[in-house]
């Protein structure tokens, strides 16, 4: 019978994903895939699966707590004895936890009797080892914008060691054992990527953290105290200077150094808020979400003179009792609905939008998927007008690369994407996600209807990564199944465009001697008008719509 930790795997990079949901006890078998809790991003919701069968032992999790990758779950007994061995443990684990500190006292006496016994003293050896950046989700290179410790500094495996940026997230990267930082490789502002050496640190083999010798007319050769030797004075007076320093570093001291996580920074950005105002009350003077809560908080509070003189700060809508006027029923709203709101809002605060209009003829292209029908169904594949437009917006954006730019330095300069993903807005039960479609213009019509189908169930099932929603140049919206005649979707920031797909109807359109029955598809392409005028946006629209209405022209490219 052998004990596992299971832990979060890759996640796609995200940090400090949410604990929703516990599917599983402590006393439970679990079998191999089986679903452990539900995790909750910025970005999607998603359920972590076991990697081994088992019984739970001893579960680390509970609903509220922020997890990463590698972040321990549950210890599962993998073994195919019954559940009395996972409760023999834990029970086990609780009578240790009753001893008296009496009978702690001689056990520690007995073991120490022991070690001197079966070997004497144990001395400290020293190795080293070069840290490197693990796996972070992308294959491209990422800024290495801060240092959280400095060389000289003592190292707890698990301690964030610096902090990484890319264009949607930033991440820390853990120390893989505990030691002493050696050497420091690269520099803040450095660009690196998976492998790429970063530190020196020197690992400290046989005893735990040492306290440096304040005699010094101690022979070197004296041996060192482990911690489970020290008195609980020292120990306790130990944990204290280095907590003290730690939270010294994170805080600056003169080096402008911030202890935060890359959601508290993320937060921060969005607030405009300096994190450098901000004092930390997470461990070692971390600074948590409460904090920066509590900041924003503080400062709104203000009188409208002092805080917001001179600014053009909207007003608060008042909260309003509804239940003064009849019942009532509160639901707390999901994480991704709260997120999407104010992505949304950011979005149409800071983007100048425009919106234009035009109706593609798909009488031709109705006609060519109903013929597919039993090929499609021989495929396994739904081969729905969804596939056809995603393939169509891709042609066109090649041919007018400024709606698949973004605006980067603060505007100073446009970043043209030589790539083609495209986002597809997807309802579901927790909110609405953007799954994105990669290479778009490098697949066939089959491969892309595969895609969205398996997109759309992950989606619903609460499977998809964040590397799933992650680097799309355009966003697509169909509401075409759920009917409308027409919409003005928000602009995805950073993307510049989003079309918008309605119903399409049957009307008489005149060819000029007759009215002839025609399928129309109406089109809403909203746009930032800082990078899209309206002659980009009539051209895009103008090429959509005839790729549409003969889709033999989407062999032709731009």
């Amino acid at each position: 019978m052998s004990k596992i930790n299971l832990v979060v795997p890759d996640i796609g990079g995200a940090e400090g994903a949410e604990v929703v949901e516990v599917l599983v006890a402590v006393g439970d078998r679990i079998e191999k895939e089986q679903s452990l809790i539900v995790l909750e991003s910025d970005k999607a919701s998603l359920e972590i699966p076991a990697t081994e069968a088992g019984v739970i032992a001893e579960l680390r999790v509970a609903v509220g707590d922020a997890l990463s990758e590698g972040d321990v779950i549950l210890v599962v007994v993998a073994s195919d004895e019954e559940k009395v061995a996972a409760v023999e443990t834990v029970s086990s684990a609780d009578t240790a936890s009753e001893a008296s500190p009496e009978d702690d006292q001689d056990q520690t006496q007995q073991q120490n009797v022991s070690a001197s016994s079966a070997g004497g003293t144990r001395h400290t050896e020293s190795t080293s080892m070069t840290i490197a950046i693990p796996d972070i989700g992308t294959d491209g290179a990422v800024e290495l914008i801060e240092w959280c410790i400095e060389v000289g500094d003592a190292i707890i495996e698990g301690d964030s060691l610096v902090v990484l940026e890319s264009d949607k997230a930033s991440m820390e990267v853990p120390a893989p054992a505990s030691g002493v930082l050696a050497e420091k490789l690269v520099t803040a502002g450095s660009e690196v990527s998976q492998g790429t050496p970063i530190a020196v640190m020197v690992l400290e083999a046989g005893t735990a953290t040492q306290q440096p010798s304040t005699d010094a007319s101690a022979p070197s050769e004296a041996p060192i105290a482990s911690a489970a030797e020290q008195p609980p004075e020292e120990r306790a007076l130990e944990a204290e200077t280095i907590a003290a320093s730690d939270a010294s570093v994170a805080r600056g001291d003169g080096k402008d150094l911030v202890y935060a996580g890359p959601a508290v920074r993320k937060l921060a950005r969005e607030f405009g808020v300096p994190l450098s105002k901000i004092a930390g009350t997470g461990p070692r003077g971390r600074i948590v979400k409460e904090d920066l809560h509590r900041f924003v908080s503080d400062a709104l509070s203000k009188p409208v003179g002092a805080a917001h003189a001179g600014s053009a700060a909207l007003p608060e809508v008042p909260d309003v009792d509804f239940s003064r006027f009849g019942a009532v029923e509160i639901i707390e709203r999901s994480r991704i609905d709260k997120v999407t709101a104010a992505n949304m809002q950011r979005s149409w605060l800071h983007v100048p939008h425009v919106t234009q209009f035009d109706d593609a003829d798909i009488t031709e292209l109705e006609a060519f998927r109903a013929s597919l029908k039993s090929e499609s169904q021989s495929r396994g594949i739904k081969l729905s007008p969804l596939a056809f437009i995603l393939k169509a917006s891709a042609v066109a954006l090649n041919a007018n690369p400024k709606l698949k730019s973004s605006l980067a330095q603060g505007g100073e300069v446009l970043v043209y994407k030589q790539y083609c993903h495209i986002g597809m807005a997807v309802d579901t039960p927790s909110g609405l996600v953007v799954p994105v479609i990669k290479d778009v213009d490098q697949k066939s019509i089959w491969q892309i209807a595969e895609e969205i189908g398996a997109m759309a169930a992950k989606a619903r099932d609460r499977k998809l990564a964040p590397a799933d929603m992650q680097g799309a140049v355009f966003t697509v919206s169909s509401l075409g199944g759920i009917g409308g005649t027409g919409f003005t979707p928000i602009v995805n920031t950073p993307e510049v465009a989003i079309l918008g797909v309605s119903r399409a109807d049957v009307r008489p359109v005149w060819d000029g001697d007759s009215f002839l029955p025609r399928t129309m598809l109406p089109l809403a392409l909203s746009y930032d008008h800082r990078v899209v005028n309206g002659g980009d946006a009539g051209r895009f629209l103008t090429q959509l719509t005839s790729l549409l209405s003969d889709i033999r022209r989407q062999l032709l490219g731009p």
